[in-house]
């Protein structure tokens, strides 16, 4: 016990040292690599604060900057890409490992060889699953990939791809270090390089304490020049009113998804600033259409007739969301104003579904998510009103929910008959919604939770990467929008705006359109 309060005490003490920031965060991680999850809680932990990507973005408008890659190549038939490599970049020096070198070719070739190969000594490291990159088939993409020098690297491509730069500047490209591998692999301890890692990042993991806090400390030989603090700590909160609280009494300096209903009371205070911005994201309920009845498009679309998307938003929006009409946001290129939604219609939604045959002893369940999202505030909450509504067209409800990381294994393993969930971009291009949301290859991977696959949606999704101008691919994702307002494999509810909320004393602190909260270059004053 003694332990546990020393542990406590030196928490709370942190909060009121300058040279600190504390997070108050809404989960445990899965792991500190974000290859191997799409959860924002682990990319929270994780992509920014361990971890470097050979490219970002500018997350002021969304272009494509020099990150470890300094510079990069693209040959004329767009399946060659050559990057210079940037120079004298320390990796973390932890208590275990020491690195002898700088950053260089072999980590570049490690990190995505790891994914790529299933023969790599660390394929199967921690379950062998890496979600995102399987979603888009990126190791089926490259065919080749070497090092021309020390700091140089060329990657080959089966086919061009328009949104390739875009997925290697993703919180889940990250670069890890070769030579820790290979000191793992001695020691035979290779999880821990997902565990215990070692990255290029502003910051380095100390600690973890599951459900209580994780520590990080700054990296002082960082490449960047960006203010760091010494200490970077995040407090894991999972209540959105504790966390709210620790923030009005000083015990965190910033907090993770401040609830809407709470978003009146932090304006009301002179010394906390909220940021909000339109959210690159989509909150939906899918249904297993790998299962019957719900393999029936129909059946679907009476589904969705019968509930109010409109009453959805505002009772666990309240209103600070839009209504969806397609998978991808109003602020993508390719989103098309002229699909029209279903509309709330519980009289033809019953008559539909008796024509289909489901009659008044219809049972489903529904899957609500148990962690808060920005897409998807209250998940149970939206559960519990689409029961009321279906209860109206004689189908009866059961709703189901499990801790977080049992709850994504059993709708991978399609357990489900439908969920209520979604997705938060992570880069500008709307290739980022239409294959791992729906693509075939998202279905093993585990991001298609609808279970849907058509040859026909593929085709036209893959059709339009192929063109690197906009016109022409917004011509194929039209057509792929019109595919899903006819077929529904999944029912778009609402785009919501993102908020951040912290203290005043926190300069730098800005929201990540493109994934996960970034604490490189924020201090306190």
């Amino acid at each position: 016990m003694s332990i546990l309060l020393v542990a406590c005490d030196a928490l709370l003490q942190s909060t009121t040292d300058a040279n600190s920031i504390v997070y108050c965060s809404e989960g445990s991680p899965a792991n500190f690599n974000p290859q191997l999850d799409t959860s924002g809680t682990t990319v929270d932990a994780s992509s920014h604060q361990i971890y470097d990507r050979l490219l970002d973005f500018d997350l002021e408008n969304g272009d494509i900057v020099p990150a470890l890659a300094t510079s990069w190549l693209v040959s004329d038939d767009g399946k060659t890409y050559t990057f210079q490599l940037r120079k004298n970049v320390p990796f973390h020096q932890t208590q275990t490992f020491t690195p002898t070198r700088y950053f260089n070719a072999d980590d570049v070739l490690f990190s995505i060889n790891r994914w790529r190969l299933t023969e790599h000594p660390f394929h199967q490291t921690s379950g062998g699953m890496y979600p995102y990159i399987d979603s888009l088939n990126l190791s089926g993409l490259i065919t080749d990939i070497k090092s021309l020098n020390a700091y140089r690297v060329q990657i080959t491509l089966s086919k061009p791809e328009s949104s390739f730069l875009a997925n290697l500047a993703t919180d889940f490209a990250v670069i890890l270090s070769a030579e820790y591998a290979d000191k793992l692999i001695a020691r035979n301890q290779k999880k821990l390089i997902d565990h215990q890692p070692v990255g290029t990042g502003p910051y380095q993991l100390t600690s973890f304490r599951q459900d209580r806090y994780i520590r990080y400390a700054e990296h002082p030989e960082y490449w960047r020049q960006i203010p760091l603090t010494k200490k970077l700590i995040f407090d894991i909160t999972p209540s959105s009113s504790l966390r709210l609280a620790k923030l009005l009494t000083n015990e965190c300096d910033a907090i993770a998804l401040p609830s809407h209903s709470e978003l009146e009371v932090i304006r009301q205070q002179e010394d906390l600033v909220l940021d909000t911005q339109p959210g690159l994201n989509v909150g939906f309920w899918a249904f297993n259409t790998s299962k019957a009845p719900f393999d029936n498009p129909q059946v679907r679309r009476a589904l969705g007739m019968a509930i109010d998307r409109n009453a959805l938003i505002e009772a666990i929006y309240f209103n600070n969301a839009i209504a969806a009409k397609n998978i991808v946001p109003p602020t993508s290129w390719a989103f098309q104003a002229d699909v029209r939604p279903l509309s709330y219609n519980p009289i033809a939604a019953k008559k539909l579904l008796r024509a289909q045959g489901i009659g008044d002893d219809f049972t489903m369940n529904i899957w609500a998510m148990p962690v808060q999202r920005a897409y998807n505030p209250n998940a149970m909450r939206m559960a519990e009103l689409i029961q009321a509504y279906l209860q109206e067209v004689g189908i009866q409800v059961n709703i189901i929910s499990y801790e977080w990381s049992k709850f994504r294994q059993r709708l991978t393993e399609g357990l489900h008959d439908s969920v209520l969930i979604g997705w938060s971009a992570d880069n500008g291009d709307p290739d980022n919604f239409y294959r791992p949301l729906l693509s075939c290859s998202a279905i093993e991977s585990g991001t298609n939770r609808a279970m849907w696959c058509s040859e026909e949606y593929d085709t036209l999704i893959n059709q339009a990467l192929q063109f690197a101008d906009v016109s022409e691919r917004t011509y194929f994702y039209g057509k792929a929008n019109e595919l899903l307002a006819e077929q529904l494999p999944l029912i778009p509810i609402a785009h919501a705006s993102r908020y951040q909320a912290n203290r005043n004393k926190l300069q730098g602190l800005v929201i990540n359109p493109y994934g996960g909260v970034r604490f490189g270059g924020v201090k306190k004053h």
